[in-house]
């Protein structure tokens, strides 16, 4: 509003000396020259406050530049910090399983091991151990309404077939089978 102002009030003062002014006025051309002046001085100000203000547009543009850097920047920091979290815990996932590998190795080289003459009583206690998983995963199988093909396929991982293995998987249901109705 006020560069207009200046704007106009320099161009009216440009062009009025020489419409309303009369040459048979004294000081015609002194008071042409002020107005001249007066409208250059009302064009530079008009351009210092113009000048103000795309500083104030360019200021307030770099604020907001920078808020949204701010922004993307927590996003991203946000984003880091949780991609490191979950590697952290996978890690952590993976190294619990690794022990547990690790555990499952030391054991099995135990009872591999003949150095003590231990090695057959660890295998039968081994076999045993097995033999009565088996035996609950089985009981469980039977409890959801597994049938007897099925139940080989989902414990021993053979399936129904003339095949050696499923033959032998099928006397070894039947063993525990039998061993769990003598002993219930």
């Amino acid at each position: 509003m006020k560069i207009s102002a200046l704007t106009c009030s320099g161009f009216i003062l440009w062009l009025a000396p020489p419409f309303i002014l009369s040459r048979k006025i004294p000081l015609h051309n002194m008071t042409t020259g002020l107005a001249l002046i007066g409208s250059f001085a009302c064009c530079f100000e008009a351009r210092r406050v113009a000048l103000k203000l795309s500083q104030a547009q360019e200021f307030e543009a770099m604020k907001e530049a920078v808020i949204v850097a701010d922004t993307v920047d927590e996003l991203a920091t946000s984003a880091y910090i949780s991609e490191q979290q979950r590697r952290i815990e996978a890690e952590s996932i993976l190294n619990v399983g690794s022990e547990a590998v690790e555990h499952l190795e030391r054991a099995l080289a135990l009872t591999c091991s003949d150095d003590d003459g231990l090695s057959s009583e660890r295998s039968g206690q081994l076999a045993q151990n097995d033999d009565s998983e088996r035996l609950e995963r089985i009981l469980q199988l039977q409890a959801k309404g597994y049938g007897k093909a099925k139940i080989i396929l989902e414990v021993w991982g053979v399936s129904k077939g003339g095949s050696a293995k499923y033959k032998a998987a099928e006397a070894e249901y039947e063993h525990l089978i039998n061993k769990k109705e003598d002993n219930g």
